[in-house]
């Protein structure tokens, strides 16, 4: 039986009546043709169609879709973007708060500004395809100059809100299948071990105008080795606590961070929300004792000279950036996240595989740490063929004695 069917209305003596009296008030008729059928709920509905071939055509669909169980009420369908954009974040409490803060600038920024007014059904794969390219073009050509890595950011904030309604609101995500534009790759900065040691002592070294030390002179040696060596995040370095640190064992516990949301520094897990324990050279161990002997265990390991917390934008800027031009590096592009792709660099060089690495920088799983670090692993195609070769001609002896 079919769940769907096109009812003439010309049937009715109500319908024949009420296109008397439009064409009487010369007045468009009512539509002739309406599509009738039972939801999801057996409740029965109806749609208008304003001819026999679109009738026919929304007949067909409403079948396919009642069988398939991919049916969406016309009206959930309607209700706008932005509406299901607050419910969506809203609902995104596992996010961590920056990440939860980034993703409401992208909204109202970029995202609302563009499709909040309309109706979820109104939303089109075409359209969506034209604003990716609209924000990356400048502002004086109408767009929103975005580079790559934000506009794809824009979109992927889109497309979730999207993928959140389906299948009850839309039958599939309008944005599924759009081509983004390509990221371009980063130029990492890999520094060798003079380097490092050279801008580690620059940094200690650094005084203020008054020829005073700076305020994170007394820090900065060992936080730009614990950088280059361990591969932590800056925010992670700076939140690290005395009671984390084992100089015995030569371990840190990574178990919090710190970022920053308008300007207030605040604290949460690391960025894939898991703690993990990275390993040091024993060499640091006298560098790291006197920031860690005899304090509180719940105290900052680095701290400016007033016993503060440091802040990312001071910090690179007065003490980093400075102690780059010091030890003569500036045209190495460096930041003070630079250090982890050094830290990678070296772990690779030294002979760590890839979990090795993975684990070290706090990567998701294994593909990223190949994706970022993947041409700096060795070739061993020969050194396998070669062993594979030893071994194939032992057995062979073996097999002919």
């Amino acid at each position: 039986m079919a769940r769907a069917w096109i009812y003439d209305r010309t049937q009715s003596s109500d319908y024949v009546d009420a296109v008397r009296k439009a064409k009487a008030k010369k007045r468009r008729p009512p539509a002739r043709y309406l599509v009738r059928y039972y939801d999801v709920a057996g409740k029965l509905r109806s749609e208008v169609a304003s001819n026999k071939d679109k009738a026919e055509a929304r007949c067909a669909e409403l079948e396919t879709a009642l069988r398939a169980g991919s049916y969406v009420d016309p009206k959930s369908s309607k209700v706008t973007f932005t509406d299901m954009a607050e419910k969506w974040l809203e609902s995104r409490h596992d996010l961590r708060k920056s990440t939860w803060w980034k993703y409401r600038g992208l909204l109202d920024n970029h995202v609302i500004p563009k499709w909040g007014d309309l109706p979820l059904n109104a939303i089109e794969r075409e359209d969506i395809a034209v604003w990716v390219a609209k924000l990356l073009k400048s502002k004086e050509d109408g767009g929103s100059a975005l580079g790559p890595s934000q506009a794809r950011h824009a979109f992927r904030v889109l497309s979730m809100v999207l993928e959140w309604c389906v299948p009850r609101r839309i039958p599939v995500n309008p944005a599924r299948g759009v081509k983004l534009p390509v990221r371009p790759e980063a130029e990492h900065v890999y520094l060798s071990y003079e380097q490092v040691e050279a801008l580690a002592n620059a940094s200690a070294g650094l005084r203020t105008k008054y020829d005073r030390p700076t305020a994170g002179a007394g820090i900065n040696k060992a936080l730009i080795l614990l950088l280059a060596y361990t591969g932590l995040r800056w925010g992670e370095a700076a939140a690290l606590r005395v009671g984390r640190i084992d100089l015995a064992r030569r371990r840190v516990r990574v178990a919090v961070t710190f970022y920053e949301i308008g300007g207030e520094q605040l604290e949460g897990l690391p960025k894939t929300g898991k703690r993990r324990t990275v390993s040091f050279p024993a060499s640091l161990v006298p560098v790291l004792r006197p920031l860690v002997d005899g304090r509180d265990k719940n105290d900052l390991v680095f701290t400016t000279a007033r016993g503060l917390s440091l802040r990312a934008n001071n910090w690179r800027v007065r003490e980093f950036n400075a102690a780059v031009n010091a030890a003569g590096l500036a045209a190495e592009g460096l930041t003070p996240h630079k250090l982890r792709h050094t830290a990678a660099s070296l772990a690779i060089a030294a002979g760590a595989d890839v979990k090795v690495v993975q684990q070290m920088l706090g990567h998701a799983d294994a593909s990223m740490t190949l994706n970022v670090y993947g041409h700096l692993f060795p070739d061993r195609l020969d050194e396998v063929a070669d062993v594979l070769d030893i071994r194939r001609q032992a057995a062979l002896a073996g097999m002919a004695a």
